[in-house]
């Protein structure tokens, strides 16, 4: 009786999948919406998608694209492959303090195939890869709709039925063009994510099909379940998110395909009743696979753990401020508020900030504020789902909230700070996964609504409009991250309270010569943010070039109290005291910038000219070797030791490491011209002039390079070609010192050789 009983209610999986069809509601049933084939519906959401982040393409490298790509030595052909699997996202090695513990090697891999194929670092091949890897995502993402909002039905053939054509193509068409996915395809940083999301599908996808009738007649395939389980962990090698599909895998597995009961199994578990196994827990192979997600889930991430090293990554106040509260009350609460808000970018992605941290959002320290009611609207909301997705005696409706809720809310659980503190505040990309939750629900409410509607046309002109302007915001967004002075600009206005967004829009007008302008948004970050050392800093350093040497000083000496192992604020406090000739305070700036930053080719270099003014010619040219062996391609330090050396009559040696320095940098011109010099005093004019002429050609407009070459042909006895580099410099600079005598001086010689010969 018991087995007859078991079988009654829990039938042979092939004959669930037979009879689904019959059993649920089709949710395409009300809806007003348009019926495309399969293969049209993918190639509408592949076309959409691709306008919505087309103007993307020929964009820059912007914001974290310079540290994750321009300066990541791993994208370099000299970086063996194997050092990848040791990295960090950014070229760290994971075993350092500093590194940030974001392993994402394949990612990494992408860029440098990028890289390798480009032949440089040229951003339009990096960021048309993101716009297709989008296309391919929203495109699985119409096969991914049909299972989760129609269930999972094979043929006698075992090919994939879709029964939900109608409500799968709405859904993939907002996940396709919603503008919070702006971040991640315009933001070739954003890689990470889109290929983890790929894989993420593709393992949910691959988990599927583990439950397609085979010839043997099983239940499931094992196969099919462990290459779930093996692109979950590529997924993870791509971003950490990855790893939360198996996870969402176990949930598809309970309630589409064993359409477990969640309520009725808690209530069973509580009365500890006897019949628990009827609930379905117990039910033939689903513990089964529940255990090799688990065991696999659990392998990958030991296997993570151990090749992070060292402990997990130590962040400041000011990228996770809620985090650093001392008070577990105002942690919860601003945690919670960080959730409501992630909540409304996803149903209002007017206001996209690149950052949102360094102020942007205050922190909630009393109940009294009034954005409390965030969080209460949240939790009310997610209540009320909860509620339904449990109780709702509509198994159907219980099936789509779960898992309506399951992919909102268990891919998002790594950036919580439930389990780790994270690095940000918000981040849009972060939500990318998380947004598929989004679209099921959305589409939900929309079948329900239209089932109530009496005019359904109107609700799907709404519903289009609104595709319609996410569409536009997403082509105005994408344009927004085509250069760094547009995304920075954009900010100012959704976090004007942000310090970051200040920094960057200074930094952005320093980079291209406006310094008066960068001054004033220093200046606000600063005022923002009185401990951000960065903003003091750069702020110091333009005002060191416009000779505001006090206000330098004062800014740098406060960067390097607050912190004091900040390297680069050491350096520029020694040049401040230099040009102010504290030498003594100058060379103890150096020195403990060198301490906290042992291979500082920069501050060598620096060290080097205090020296050199201070007639230490010995330590000078010490200090400059030094800065060559940590960076063989510091032309400067190499042109300092030729200078210094022909200056100080030391012409052999001065040749000698000339020769060397072009050996390293042989298209540098400036060496060229330091090297023909020496040989020019040398007498070895020959040489002497190949070399200025090798200057002139890659710097034609340097009146000292003519001014220079003139003098040789003028001690060689070359006088008509002295006169024509002489009128040549005196023409790119009439005020070029000594050249105007040395070319009179040519003149008086030439009129007195013309009187011999008449």
């Amino acid at each position: 009786q018991i087995c007859n009983q078991h079988n009654a209610e829990a039938p042979n999986l092939e004959q669930v999948f037979h009879r689904m069809a019959q059993t649920e509601p089709n949710l395409d049933h009300d809806v007003s919406w348009f019926l495309l084939p399969s293969y049209w519906a993918k190639m509408v959401v592949a076309l959409i998608s691709f306008i919505c982040f087309a103007n993307s393409y020929d964009g820059d490298f912007v914001f974290d694209d310079s540290e994750a790509i321009i300066n990541n030595k791993d994208l370099r052909a000299e970086t063996p492959l194997g050092d990848l699997w040791h990295h960090d996202f950014w070229g760290s090695k994971l075993s350092s303090n500093t590194s940030h513990k974001s392993y994402r090697p394949l990612t990494v891999l992408t860029f440098r195939i990028n890289y390798l194929f480009a032949g440089g670092f040229y951003p339009v091949g990096f960021r048309v890869i993101n716009i297709i890897l989008h296309c391919t995502i929203s495109v699985l993402m119409v096969d991914v709709f049909s299972i989760l909002l129609g269930g999972l039905q094979f043929s006698s053939k075992g090919r994939r039925l879709n029964l939900a054509p109608k409500t799968s193509l709405l859904a993939a068409l907002l996940f396709a063009v919603h503008p919070v996915h702006t971040e991640c395809v315009a933001g070739i940083v954003g890689r990470a994510d889109l290929l983890c999301a790929l894989f993420f599908l593709l393992s949910f996808l691959g988990y599927c099909k583990a439950f397609r009738e085979n010839k043997e007649g099983h239940n499931f395939s094992i196969f099919w379940v462990l290459v779930s389980v093996i692109l979950g962990a590529v997924a993870m090698l791509c971003k950490e998110q990855g790893i939360t599909v198996l996870g969402l895998n176990a949930v598809f597995d309970a309630l589409v395909i064993n359409k477990l009961n969640v309520l009725e199994l808690i209530q069973k578990l509580l009365r500890k009743d006897k019949s628990l196994e009827n609930a379905g827990l117990l039910r033939k192979g689903l513990l089964f696979r529940i255990t090799l997600l688990m065991s696999g889930g659990a392998s990958i991430l030991y296997i993570r753990w151990r090749i992070m090293g060292t402990g997990p990554p130590a962040f400041t106040e000011v990228d996770n401020p809620a985090s650093f509260a001392d008070s577990l009350f105002v942690r919860a609460i601003n945690y919670n508020y960080y959730y409501s808000l992630n909540a409304w970018l996803l149903l209002c992605p007017w206001w996209l900030c690149f950052d949102w941290s360094m102020g942007c959002i205050p922190l909630i320290k009393s109940v009294s504020d009034w954005r409390i009611i965030a969080l209460a609207a949240l939790w009310f909301c997610l209540i009320g789902l909860i509620c339904q997705a449990l109780c709702s005696e509509d198994s159907h409706k219980r099936r789509i909230l779960t898992l309506g809720l399951g992919f909102l809310i268990i891919p998002f659980l790594p950036a919580s700070n439930l389990f780790f503190r994270v690095g940000f505040v918000i981040a849009e990309r972060v939500i990318y996964l998380p947004s598929i939750g989004y679209c099921i629900l959305f589409t939900y409410g929309f079948s329900l609504l239209s089932k109530q509607a009496k005019k359904k046309k109107i609700l799907a002109v709404a519903v289009l409009g609104i595709l319609l302007i996410n569409v536009m915001r997403c082509a105005l967004r994408s344009s927004q991250w085509r250069s760094e002075e547009q995304l920075f600009r954009s900010a100012l206005s959704v976090c004007p309270l942000n310090a970051k967004v200040h920094y960057n829009v200074g930094k952005n007008l320093a980079d291209k010569g406006n310094q008066t302008a960068a001054i004033k948004y220093y200046r606000e970050a600063v005022r923002l943010n009185p401990k951000y050392v960065h903003a003091m800093n750069n702020l110091g350093n333009i005002l060191k070039e416009r000779n505001e040497l006090q206000e330098a000083e004062e800014l740098l000496s406060l960067a390097v109290q607050i912190q004091p192992d900040f390297a680069a604020a050491w350096m520029n406090l020694g040049i401040v005291q230099n040009s102010l000739r504290r030498f003594e305070e100058a060379e103890q700036s150096y020195w403990t910038a060198i301490k906290h930053r042992k291979k500082y080719p920069d501050c060598y270099y620096n060290l080097g000219r205090l020296y050199a003014d201070l007639n230490r010619h010995i330590d000078a040219l010490n200090a400059w070797r030094n800065a060559t062996v940590l960076k063989p391609e510091h032309s400067l330090a190499w042109n300092n030791m030729i200078i210094l050396l022909d200056n100080t009559g030391n012409l052999a040696q001065a040749e000698a490491v000339g020769r060397e320095a072009l050996g390293l940098i042989p298209n540098d011109h400036s060496l060229m011209f330091s090297l023909a010099n020496v040989l020019g005093k040398s007498q070895k004019y020959k040489e002497s002039e190949a070399l200025f002429l090798k200057a002139i050609k890659a710097n034609p407009n340097a009146a000292s390079y003519h001014g220079n070459l003139a003098v040789l042909y003028h001690r060689w006895g070359n006088l008509d070609l002295a006169k024509k580099h002489y009128e040549v410099s005196l023409k790119l600079d009439p005020m070029a010192p000594g050249t105007k005598e040395n070319y009179n001086l040519l003149r008086r010689k030439l009129e007195q050789l013309q009187k011999k010969g008449g």
